[in-house]
Order: structure tokens, then C-alpha cells, then sequence
């Protein structure tokens, strides 16, 4: 019986059940669809120190078996976000955990010190891998001197504050990067981030995405999720965070098989939002 409470670092969730940074938004826009009180936690969609209008052009395309992204981080920022967004999530019963964006260094250390003085943030995850964003993201999460760099800060800015990391998996060795933040002082891993990946507009001959790639979610990119998750389970003793293309009660059971403290879902609430409680009572037997 996994549905009980539960810490990763100093933060205590009810159960191991999560919604993933990015489909459900800033959380509240799925009141009334998903009982929110009802989970581990919510992962908003990640906030930058300003507000961010995302990228141009074609930002969804869906494939056959998952979704391509190219949204770029599109936020209001972290003023807007503490002083109106999460008290609306908090008033809903959720428990949030904060997605900060790794964008520049003077930008991410204020967005750090602003984070810190939010009595009501227990937990943030480190985006250290989004595609779609031109610094930042990917970047970071690719070198160990960066990662090393930003998950030290965090720690040493946010106190209390839980971390988790959240890697990329276009990498060659995610593994020796889950060790490299688990020393850096990372409470927990979360793994993994889209794949890159593109689609083509045959009308035009041309990429669908401005930014030709973009991020690849859904239940095509489980099985390496899955990978991943066992390899990382190996090599750190920190929690580790399972998400990508879960979309079934059996997906999640795979996940905690492989070693995963935690699930998250994501690209499935789009079609079956009723999923993540399911999940959370299939570990209530």
C-alpha cells in the first residue's frame, strides 16, 4: 500500500501521485475535473522571473501516439504567479510544487530570493531540461558544471525549501547527471522531460515549429521514461520522480516497479483526466 504520506526532503506528501508541470497549467484550470485535494502534489507550469509570452507560430501538434510542444515557457512571471496564481491553487486544496525556470544566472538568483520569501512554498522543482527555450533549459541540464551551478544555488537560497531536479533525456548518460545533482544537494530526481523531436508540413516542405523541434510527450516516449527511471533508481538513494507517457493505472505500476518514489501525469489529462485519482486508488488496495 503505497497511498500514505510520504517526504522527499522536508516536504510531506499524502501520496505518490503528482500532476506533471505544463498540461495542467497553473493547476486550477482543472477544478472541477480533477479533485485536486485528492493528490500528492501539483507541478505548475514552470514560472520565470518575468512574464513570458512563449513562442511564435504553431505551438501543438499531435502524433500518433503522443504530442509535440513548442509553447516556450509561456507564463505570467513570479509576481503575478505568488500574488494571484497560487493562492488560488492553495485555496483548492493542492498541494503545489513550484516549477522555476533555469533561465539566466542573475535572473534565476533573483528568481530564487523572491521564491524563498513565499512562506506558503514548501517544494519547487528545478526545470533543468525544457527544448523549447533558447537559454536556459536544455542547456543547463546537459552540462554538469551548469547543473552542478544551479541546483547548488537553489539549495543554498531556498533553506527549507525541497528540490527536485528535472532532467533532460537527450543525453548520452542521464545517469551520471542524477548523481552529479543528487551531490549538488538535490532532494529528488524527476525524470524525464520530452524528447526532441519535429514534424513536417508537407505543403510547405517545411518544419511545423519555428524552432523546428520541439518537445515530445505521450505514451510513445514511456518506454524510455521507464528506462530511465530504473537506471537513475540505481545510482542515487534520493526519491525519483517517474513521468512521461503514463496513461493508465499499469503505466504508474511499471514506474514504482522500476524504482520510482513518485509519479507524475501529464499529456493524459488532456483526453482522461480522471486518471490520476484513479491511480491514487489502485495504491489505496
Amino acid at each position: 500500500m503505497r497511498n500514505k504520506n510520504f517526504y522527499i526532503g522536508n516536504t510531506i506528501f499524502k501520496n505518490p501521485v503528482f500532476l506533471a508541470s505544463g498540461p495542467a497549467g497553473y493547476g486550477i484550470e482543472y477544478r472541477g475535473l480533477i479533485n485536486l485535494e485528492k493528490l500528492g502534489a501539483v507541478v505548475t507550469k514552470t514560472i520565470s522571473l518575468m512574464p513570458k509570452e512563449g513562442n511564435p507560430g504553431t505551438r501543438l501538434q499531435e502524433t500518433e501516439a503522443g504530442l509535440l510542444n513548442s509553447v516556450g515557457l509561456e507564463n505570467v512571471g513570479a509576481r503575478c504567479f505568488f500574488e494571484d496564481k497560487l493562492p488560488e491553487l492553495l485555496n483548492a486544496g493542492a498541494k503545489p510544487v513550484v516549477s522555476l525556470a533555469c533561465e539566466g544566472k542573475e535572473e534565476y538568483l533573483s528568481l530564487l530570493e523572491i521564491t524563498s520569501k513565499q512562506k506558503k512554498v514548501e517544494a519547487v522543482e528545478l526545470n533543468l531540461s525544457c527544448p523549447n527555450v533558447e537559454e536556459g533549459g536544455m542547456a543547463v541540464g546537459t552540462d554538469p558544471k551548469l547543473l552542478r551551478w544551479y541546483i547548488t544555488k537553489a539549495k543554498l537560497i531556498l533553506g527549507n525549501i525541497t528540490v527536485l531536479a528535472k532532467l533532460t533525456p537527450n543525453v548520452e548518460n542521464i545517469s551520471s547527471l542524477a548523481v552529479v545533482s543528487e551531490r549538488a544537494g538535490a532532494d529528488g530526481i524527476t525524470a524525464i522531460n520530452t524528447l526532441l523531436g519535429m514534424d513536417i508540413n508537407l505543403e510547405s516542405g517545411g518544419p511545423v515549429f519555428d524552432r523546428v523541434v520541439a518537445g515530445l510527450s505521450g505514451p510513445a516516449i514511456m518506454p524510455v521514461a521507464l528506462r530511465v527511471v530504473w537506471e537513475i533508481a540505481q545510482v542515487v538513494r534520493i526519491p525519483v520522480i517517474g513521468v512521461g507517457g503514463i496513461s493508465s493505472v499499469e503505466d504508474s505500476a511499471k514506474f514504482f516497479a522500476a524504482g520510482a518514489a513518485a509519479v507524475q501525469i501529464g499529456t493524459a489529462i488532456f483526453y482522461d483526466p480522471g486518471l490520476p485519482e484513479r491511480i491514487v486508488d489502485s495504491l489505496e488496495v
